[in-house]
């Protein structure tokens, strides 16, 4: 499940049993990617703080499929298989429409995004894609073309903080071996309007 030491649920104590029973789903199964953090506990307060906030608030405006298709196609890039099933099952939740989900994730693996979505979410995937490959290339005209497709300053911010988070959470999952092993994919956390709440039953 990892290439370093985890602490399951039933080994977990004091700070870290807090933590695990805040982001715990069916029968206290806790996802790897969080339970990775189980050696520093502080490091994983962290981590789902960012995570809850940016995908899962009621304050973003972009609708919630969308910003897990920006995850999806960022962990793709970074050929974080464990981040693309986590996200592309809860994709598939939110859209409630299998064939639909197939079509995007086709698009996304083919580049081919016109064929499935609307032209600026077309244009927030480019941005993704150069922010996560070519994030030194970026001037503020890729921001200004942004802006031309539809989106406001605060979707754009959005879409950065997505695409900014996966890098992140993709590299943790690389580089310490995170495994889907054991977990069950495409919960997510479920009150979008508490902040506090990181519950994935």
């Amino acid at each position: 499940m990892s290439w370093i030491k985890l602490i399951s649920y039933q080994e977990s104590e004091g700070k870290l049993r807090r933590l695990y029973d805040k982001v715990t789903g069916p029968n206290q199964n806790v996802d790897n990617i969080m339970m990775v953090h189980g050696l520093r506990p502080h490091t994983m307060t962290g981590h789902m703080s960012l995570y809850k906030n940016v995908l899962h608030n009621s304050n973003n405006t972009l609708p919630k499929w969308y910003l897990e298709v920006l995850g999806v196609y960022v962990s793709m890039l970074n050929e974080c298989e464990y981040c693309v099933e986590h996200h592309y099952a809860g994709l598939e939740r939110l859209l409630e429409d299998k064939n639909n989900a197939s079509q995007i994730r086709k698009a996304l693996l083919e580049r081919k995004f016109t064929s499935a979505l609307h032209e600026k979410f077309v244009k927030g995937l480019e941005y993704a894609e150069k922010l996560t490959l070519e994030a030194q290339q970026l001037t503020e005209k890729d921001v200004i073309a942004l802006r031309d497709s539809g989106l406001d300053d605060g979707e754009i911010l959005e879409i950065n903080q997505v695409v900014s988070y996966f890098n992140y959470a993709n590299r943790t999952v690389l580089g310490l071996g995170v495994s889907t092993k054991g977990d069950i994919l495409g919960l997510s956390p479920n009150d979008s309007d508490d902040e506090s709440n990181w519950n994935h039953q």
